[in-house]
């Protein structure tokens, strides 16, 4: 039975409707990491260090994606909630048609800002000539990746997480298969993972676009449009949390890289990317979780359905704090093996990273209230609050631990950075939740 943005949800019929959204974030995480995989083990530990070099600019550069989604689709379910269909259409073609202008600026920028960047974050010698190696292929990429990432969204506003998840598991596979012949068999290195990532963006990005410019029988569909300033401003706004969140990890990521090379060598950053591809997979469920939730919410929040509202809201904390306990659990038994599987044929580094990735599992019990919440207030179109959690959480909190726990604790310090951050965080959410309970009724 289809499910409906208006319908009421019980817990069954919220991870019914969420469930493609989530295995799509899971999924989208699993096949960076298969790339992190084949480089590490094919490569070196070098090239390995040089890609997570790389990919915090990456993300930066594409997060309007993620602004442009999670914004646009809270917009344009807000205004199908009030009614008017012809007008979300139209809004959503606007969106879309002003990311391709977007991503066609950035890959230009991109590519002029790699090198300096790299330097400044201390890269040298066959480090810097790697990053340059993969991020130059990268960059192509880009307008791609920020489609990719805004109809992630824009698939669950239209009714069709189901196809935004095969969407994703086209673009897994391009990419996983590609890792394996480029990297492995025809031994191209750094340059076969970019084109293997590249091509699998393509697949990702050209699909949905294909999808919405034909005749469907979704809510949504590309068409004509008109310059809507508005409409474009309350989308920034209340994707600016998406996109604070994105820039601010990539930001922090970048401190972390330099932080470790200070306080443990190359070896440190390589760890580092290891905890990083474990981590985007554990986050992804919650990110996942709060995407497919978010239209929702929209919904009702443009009806104004104030009981659906307070139903999505316990529902889904509760729902949270199931996969919280879960994940930690998963994250401490698997430690070990994880770690084996990208640095195992080096003994330091493995046990630099199974100790790292046990004291940032505790990070798990904690960050998927503090994602939803940031989520919550951007399907409210409360873009402020949404900015604001996700900019305390991913860039002052944890910038200020990363900096100061390191002189107390050495490398410890900088795996429980992000614990102590998402703490502070969690509280912060809260404490907003509880202020705009009476506002929006919830």
């Amino acid at each position: 039975m289809k499910i409906q943005l208006s319908d009421h949800f019980t817990f069954k019929r919220l991870l019914r409707f969420t469930f493609p959204s989530i295995m799509m974030m899971i999924f989208t995480s699993i096949y960076g990491v298969v790339d992190g995989f084949f480089v590490s083990n094919f490569a070196g530990k070098i090239p390995f260090a040089a890609v997570n070099f790389v990919m915090p600019l990456a993300m930066i550069l594409c997060s309007v994606g993620f602004m442009f989604g999670t914004g646009g689709s809270a917009l344009v379910a807000k205004v199908m909630g009030e009614g008017d269909k012809k007008k979300a259409r139209s809004i959503f073609s606007l969106i879309v048609y002003t990311s391709l202008i977007c991503g066609g600026i950035l890959t230009v920028v991109g590519w002029f800002i790699l090198r300096p960047v790299c330097v400044l974050m201390g890269a040298e010698g066959q480090l810097l000539a790697d990053c340059m190696t993969y991020g130059r292929v990268l960059v192509f990429g880009l307008i791609p990746f920020i489609l990719q990432l805004e109809f992630q969204s824009f698939f669950i506003a239209a009714e069709r997480p189901v196809l935004g998840f095969w969407t994703t598991v086209a673009c897994g596979v391009t990419n996983m298969v590609l890792d394996a012949l480029l990297v492995a068999i025809l031994e191209w290195g750094l340059v076969g993972a970019a084109l293997a990532t590249v091509l699998a963006q393509v697949v990702g990005g050209v699909i949905p676009l294909i999808y919405f410019f034909s005749p469907n029988t979704s809510l949504l569909r590309l068409g004509k449009t008109t310059f809507q300033g508005k409409a474009l401003l309350k989308t920034f706004t209340n994707g600016s949390s998406e996109l604070m969140t994105n820039v601010s990890m990539s930001l922090v990521g970048m401190l972390y890289n330099v932080q470790l090379l200070k306080y443990a060598g190359e070896d440190g950053v390589a760890a580092y990317g290891v905890i990083m591809y474990v981590g985007f997979i554990f986050f992804a469920a919650f990110i996942g979780y709060s995407i497919g939730t978010a239209p929702i919410i929209s919904y009702h929040y443009g009806a104004q359905n104030h009981p659906e509202m307070k139903n999505l809201r316990k529902k889904s904390l509760a729902i949270i704090l199931v996969f919280a306990l879960c994940m930690f659990a998963g994250a401490q038994l698997l430690a070990k093996p994880l770690s084996a599987l990208f640095v195992g044929y080096d003994p330091e580094l493995f046990l630099l990273t199974c100790r790292g990735l046990r004291i940032y599992a505790f990070s798990f019990l904690l960050a998927g209230f503090a994602i939803f919440g940031s989520n919550f207030f951007t399907a409210l179109n409360n873009g402020l609050i949404s900015a604001l959690i996700s900019f305390l959480r991913t860039l002052v909190f944890e910038m200020f631990a990363v900096l100061t726990f390191p002189l107390i604790w050495g490398v410890d310090g900088i795996w429980s950075a992000v614990v102590a951050a998402e703490a502070m965080a969690v509280i912060l959410t809260f404490s907003f939740m509880a202020a705009f309970r009476k506002k929006y009724n919830y």
